[in-house]
């Protein structure tokens, strides 16, 4: 069998926020393509972009194992591949000149290639697979290894002659369990650790129990799993977690599913089976506040290990909700919250501000939504336009200067929003020190001096005055 190089274009050291962090996750999606690959024979190596330093370094790898194939085939359960960052693409596109350079076949799959699969074919690459890749890149590279014609197989696009070919779209795999588990040994996993030794938290893994979504926010693009919304079973998911607890001593995860514990009754028949198998974990997830208030769904959650809940929350203002088609509503933000702090569970909001028709009311009551409801963390953007939204098309008129941002801090407002990005970028640090000095006060009431926490006491000195300046900056550039 041909020797197949994997790999993906997302560089933490090319995305300063994200490195800074220091709790890198390895390429799930890669490693569930590298492992169907390997199941059906392939010789199949693990090229992981994650904590290399640029793209120059894959030149030695492809001239030393000569691979047939260079497959660079992104992680799509990682959020930070749809923003279609520009540092990416270019690293992605180095590593197809490189690639062409040793005589490799060059496959993408990857949110950027599947909008814009011209870019990548131009560049050199010789194959785009479009949203959900493992079967089509199996069928394709059978068909490859057999000289036959690809002009049938679904859900890529190739050059023919001058012109681009884009076949019928594939139809999402249903049965998740169909796939092997992802190929974790293929991970230079203490590389992983001693990175996450530097963040002060526990080493984490990520783990996708579903793919898809199937809500309709008119911001939110999903070019590789769709509006669909598949799962594995609950036996598949312990299994793997009883797996890499044996292997390699984990029992934190992040569950990155875009929707964790959609399926009913799911979340309560996995609290049982890892009770059954006496399996003690951690873990945080995504999920919607609406989710989280049907049935017993916190107490199962809560009974089986998860620490924290990320929402995306989004606004204080149920009338930006509805402009983004939301389907929440500010009344079950507020309940969600309460219940899960009566049950020991963390909540965390993404907040996303510059929505089209947002005016300073609006931003006024996410600010006073985060100091009253005092969320153990936040996340805040600005609106960025996806291909292939609702929110794109409204506003693809205005992006003829820059459609990408270049890493995750870039911040820029790319449309004609209400404000200009300088003001969204403060905005941004004067929700942050408003959202500490929420912490702060909240310590200062707890009356427990054994659990109180100084530093968010200690830091109030900082941040009183730091968003009062923050606050009249904000009032001058509004008015420019």
């Amino acid at each position: 069998m041909p020797k197949i190089l994997f790999s993906h274009s997302y560089y933490y050291k090319l995305d300063p926020k994200q490195w800074k962090n220091k709790t890198p996750f390895p390429p799930l999606g890669t490693l569930y393509a590298a492992a169907l690959l390997r199941k059906n024979g392939y010789d199949i190596n693990l090229f992981d972009t994650n904590l290399r330093d640029n793209p120059y370094e894959i030149s030695s790898i492809l001239e030393n194992q000569k691979p047939k194939y260079l497959v660079i085939f992104d992680d799509g359960f990682n959020y930070l591949t749809k923003m279609c960052l520009t540092n990416m693409r270019e690293a992605c596109f180095e590593m197809i000149k490189l690639g062409k350079k040793n005589n490799c076949i060059i496959i993408v799959n990857s949110s950027d290639a599947t909008d814009h699969y011209e870019k990548y074919l131009n560049i050199g690459a010789d194959y785009i697979i479009q949203g959900e890749g493992e079967h089509s890149l199996l069928e394709l590279i059978h068909s490859l290894e057999k000289n036959e014609l690809t002009d049938q197989i679904e859900g890529i696009v190739f050059k023919k002659g001058e012109t681009f070919q884009k076949n019928k779209a594939r139809t999402v795999l249903q049965n998740l369990d169909e796939l092997p588990l992802p190929a974790w040994d293929l991970v230079a996993m203490d590389a992983y650790k001693a990175i996450w030794k530097n963040s002060g938290q526990q080493f984490t893994l990520n783990i996708a129990t579903t793919r898809g979504c199937p809500y309709k926010c008119n911001w939110c693009a999903k070019p590789i799993y769709g509006n669909r919304y598949n799962a594995h079973s609950v036996e598949y998911i312990v299994n793997e977690i009883e797996y890499l607890k044996k292997t390699f001593g984990v029992t934190r995860f992040w569950m990155c599913d875009d929707i964790f514990g959609l399926k009913p009754n799911w979340s309560q028949q996995f609290n049982v089976l890892l009770k059954e198998k006496k399996l003690k974990i951690k873990y945080f997830i995504q999920s919607r506040v609406d989710l989280l208030l049907k049935e017993d769904t916190i107490d199962a959650l809560a009974e089986s290990g998860l620490e924290e809940v990320w929402v995306g929350a989004e606004s204080g203002s149920q009338k930006i909700l509805d402009a983004m088609d939301k389907g929440i509503t500010v009344e079950e933000i507020h309940k969600a919250s309460h219940i899960l702090k009566a049950k020991k569970v963390k909540i965390a909001f993404f907040l996303q501000f510059g929505f089209l028709e947002e005016t300073q009311e609006d931003i006024q009551k996410t600010i006073a939504m985060v100091k009253e409801l005092c969320p153990d963390n936040i996340g805040i953007s600005v609106s960025y336009p996806l291909p292939g939204t609702k929110f794109h098309e409204k506003v693809k008129d205005d992006l003829k200067l820059k459609a990408n941002w270049t890493d995750s801090d870039d911040f820029e407002i790319m449309f004609q929003g209400t404000y200009n990005s300088n003001y969204y970028r403060k905005l941004q640090r004067y929700v942050h020190k408003e959202f500490r000095k929420s912490q702060g006060v909240k310590a200062i009431g707890q009356y427990d001096f054994k659990r109180i926490r100084i530093l968010p006491i200690l830091k109030l000195a900082y941040y009183y005055p730091s968003a009062f300046i923050d606050k009249l900056i904000l009032k001058r550039l509004a008015n420019e």
